[in-house]
């Protein structure tokens, strides 16, 4: 696994997490609430593969 995709991860949380709370402030719940949906989408996109294939490795190690 790579060091980079947790330093991803953490700066999306970051930047996620401050617009969340502008937004909040302002009154614009939806939209708040849309980032944080749009940062947890992104998220999941990056950290599927890496799902993916920690099953395969665990179905050929059980396999055999």
């Amino acid at each position: 696994m790579e060091v980079n995709i947790i330093f991803k991860i953490a700066l999306v949380g970051i930047l996620v997490s401050m617009l969340n709370q502008i937004l909040r402030q302002t009154g614009r719940e939806e939209q708040a609430f849309l980032t944080s949906l749009a940062g947890l989408i992104l998220v999941l996109f990056w950290v599927i593969p890496y799902i993916a294939e920690l099953f395969e490795t665990i179905e050929k190690l059980f396999s055999i």
